[in-house]
C-alpha cells in the first residue's frame, strides 16, 4: 500500500474543526520567497494534494523551494450543520493571518482547488491586497457552465435544504450524486484494479487513489444551502451579486496575476465554468493552461509530475520569489 500524505508537515494551528498544516522545506531546495497556501475542496479530504510521492501538489512545490503551506477543513462535527458560508470564509481569514505572522511576508499566493478554488476566489476579491498570486485548479466560477454536475443541481428538481433539514448533508449522500454522472464508474473500477494487480507501482497508485475516494466526508448544512444556492442556482458570483455578510463580492476587484488551470475532460468543473475568472479579474496577468485527464486524473495522475506540478510551480516561482 502506497504512503498517504507522506510529505513531512507540522501542524501550526486548530480552527475548530480545521488545521493548518507548514510542509517542512526540502534539504536540498531550501524555501524561498512568499509563502504559498493550498486550499482543497470542503467536499473531499484534503490530501488529494498530497495523495502520494509522486503523486502530490504538495511535495512537487516543496521541491521547487516554495514555502508551501495548506488548510485542512477538517470532518465536520454534527454541530457544524450551523457553520455558515461566511464563517467557512473566516477560517480562510485567519489561516491566511497565521501564515502571515509565521513568516513575516506582507502577502501570501494562494492554489485553490475545486470547490477550495472557488472560496478562494471569494476570499481574494474580498481581501486583493493579501494575496500575491491566485491560481484556480479547476474550481467553477461561471456556473452556467457547470454542465453535468449543474444540471444534478438545478432549482427545478434540487432543493437543498430540504436534503439537510436533518443536519449536515451526510457523505454517502454526496458521494451519490457524483456516482450518478458516472454510473458506470465503480464497476471500472475493478476492471482498472484487474489490469494493474500484477504492476505493483500502478497498483500502489490505483489503491491510493481509491483509499482517498472512499474517505468521504459531510458537507456543513448551513454553508451548503449557500453553495448551491447561491453558487449553482443563481449564479451570483458571476454575475456580481454574491455577498458576503453584506459585502458585495466583486472578481473585478483581483489585481494580482491569476492563473486558471482547467482539464479537458472534467465532468466536475468543465472548462469555461473554470476559465470564466479570467474575463473577469482585472489583474494585467491572466495565464491559462489546460491540462489532459479529468477533474481528479489530471492532479495526481501518470502525466501530473511532467504536465501540472512544473506548470504551477514555475509560475508560482515567477511571482512569489
Amino acid at each position: 500500500m502506497a504512503s498517504i500524505a507522506a510529505t513531512p508537515r507540522d501542524t501550526l494551528q486548530q480552527d475548530g474543526t480545521a488545521s493548518l498544516y507548514h510542509f517542512r522545506p526540502a534539504a536540498d531546495a531550501p524555501a524561498e520567497g512568499m509563502p504559498l497556501l493550498l486550499v482543497p475542496s470542503m467536499i473531499n479530504r484534503w490530501y488529494i494534494l498530497d495523495l502520494r510521492p509522486g503523486a502530490s501538489v504538495a511535495e512537487a512545490m516543496v521541491n521547487a523551494g516554495l514555502d508551501t503551506w495548506l488548510l485542512d477543513w477538517g470532518i465536520p462535527n454534527d454541530e457544524d450543520r450551523y457553520l455558515t458560508w461566511a464563517e467557512i470564509l473566516d477560517r480562510l481569514s485567519r489561516a491566511v493571518r497565521a501564515v502571515k505572522r509565521a513568516t513575516g511576508a506582507p502577502k501570501v499566493g494562494v492554489l485553490g482547488y475545486c470547490m477550495g478554488a472557488t472560496l478562494s476566489s471569494i476570499w481574494t476579491a474580498l481581501h486583493p491586497d493579501e494575496v500575491a498570486a491566485f491560481a484556480n485548479l479547476a474550481g467553477p466560477v461561471n456556473f452556467e457552465d457547470a454542465g453535468m454536475l449543474g444540471e444534478l443541481v438545478d432549482k427545478r428538481w434540487f432543493n437543498p435544504r430540504a436534503l439537510t433539514a436533518s443536519g449536515n448533508l451526510p457523505a454517502p449522500q454526496m458521494q451519490s450524486g457524483f456516482v450518478s454522472l458516472r454510473p458506470t464508474a465503480q464497476l471500472g473500477k475493478y476492471v482498472t484494479l484487474a489490469d494493474r494487480a500484477f504492476d505493483p507501482a500502478k497498483k500502489a497508485a490505483f489503491e491510493a487513489l481509491d483509499t482517498w475516494a472512499s474517505d468521504n466526508i459531510p458537507f456543513p448544512a448551513s454553508a451548503y444551502v449557500t453553495y448551491i444556492e447561491e453558487m449553482y442556482q443563481q449564479n451570483l458570483l458571476y454575475r456580481g451579486e454574491h455577498r458576503v455578510r453584506g459585502k458585495r463580492v466583486d472578481l473585478g476587484a483581483i489585481e494580482c496575476p491569476v492563473l486558471t488551470i482547467a482539464t479537458e475532460h472534467d465532468t466536475i468543473c468543465p472548462k469555461d465554468a473554470a476559465c470564466a475568472l479570467n474575463d473577469k479579474v482585472s489583474s494585467a496577468v491572466t495565464d491559462t493552461l489546460i491540462i489532459p485527464g479529468g477533474h481528479v486524473g489530471a492532479v495526481v495522475g501518470s502525466k501530473a509530475s511532467r504536465v501540472l506540478y512544473p506548470a504551477i510551480s514555475d509560475w508560482f516561482r515567477t511571482h512569489l520569489c
